[in-house]
């Protein structure tokens, strides 16, 4: 299994007590590390192209957050984003830790990786950066899959607690690509109802205040799970976020680290069962840093079995 993160993704700075703050990636780290995996490859992610981010970004956006970044202190993009000097860079490596992944679970490399990154992406669509996102990183890899490998079906699926809104809107009509997402609803951004479809590739799962872990089993074992299978990805790719664990200060689910266990074990079933066992993870949100460190562990223990 392979972990790509890069030190450029300290140094995203969107503002003094942001909860996206550089402590989560620290966090995720020593959860990686509590893993012990013997056989786990670190390397470096390599910054993103325009040609890989013009898969799903426009160009008013791209030169958005590759040229007009902020010499000194913030720009704010909406009342949550901000960058800093080091966002850009950040950016790049972000999106590119996920193209490498795809690179190396479609090629000669590991069939499995976690990109150990921020920003997070989900949010962030086409032409527009909202919700702590910048690139929508899980998106750029997906379209990377699609045009620059043998891959005509990739599964995302979103355990993020905020409905991915981005990833959604990007392959609204993009029949190559199944969109699977529990998430809580009301919540931030108030999309990822039951009824949005797409072109029947878009499968939302939301979940009420204070749902646990009996109600999340239950949405992805009765329609998650049977939706991926009937779909018979070829790449499994995971936007995981961990804000819906019970400790998270911006949301309202009950969920503990076993079930990102659980979770992650039935995907990696799946995987093996029709994707040659491929599968690219990428962080998300997790704002409680306890809990992020537990999570991302009991996440990579199931990702690596």
């Amino acid at each position: 299994m392979a972990l790509y993160t890069h030190e450029a993704c300290f140094d995203h700075d969107p503002g003094p007590g942001h909860p996206e703050a550089a402590a989560r990636l620290a966090a995720v780290l020593e959860g990686v590390d509590d893993c012990a995996l013997p056989a786990l490859e670190r390397l470096p992610a390599p910054r993103a192209s325009r040609t890989q981010l013009a898969r799903v970004h426009t160009r008013r956006l791209i030169d958005n957050i590759l040229e007009h970044g902020p010499r000194h202190y913030w720009r704010m993009l909406d009342a949550d984003t901000l960058m800093s000097p080091g966002s850009t860079e950040a950016a790049l490596r972000a999106a590119g830790a996920v193209c490498a992944a795809v690179d190396g679970a479609c090629g000669d490399g590991a069939p499995r990786a976690f990109c150990a990154v921020r920003p997070p992406g989900h949010h962030a669509n086409s032409d527009t950066a909202m919700g702590f996102c910048l690139f929508n990183n899980i998106a750029v890899g997906a379209a990377h899959a699609l045009s620059a490998h043998a891959i005509e079906r990739v599964a995302i699926v979103d355990f993020d607690v905020h409905h991915g809104n981005g990833t959604q809107d990007i392959f609204w009509n993009e029949p190559r690509v199944l969109y699977a997402s529990t998430h809580q609803e009301p919540l931030y951004p108030g999309t990822g109802a039951r009824s949005d479809t797409g072109v029947g590739n878009i499968v939302n799962l939301p979940l009420p205040p204070d749902a646990g872990s009996v109600q999340f089993r239950a949405a992805c074992t009765q329609v998650i799970l049977p939706a991926l299978d009937a779909f018979a990805p070829q790449l499994v790719m995971i936007s995981a976020g961990f804000d819906a664990h019970r400790l998270d200060p911006l949301a309202n689910l009950d969920l503990v680290e076993e079930d990102y266990g659980w979770i992650t074990r039935e995907l990696v079933t799946l995987a093996q069962r029709h994707a040659r066992g491929r599968i690219v993870s990428s962080l998300e949100g997790g704002y409680h840093l306890g809990a992020l460190r537990a999570s991302v562990a009991a996440h990579l223990a199931a990702l690596a079995t």
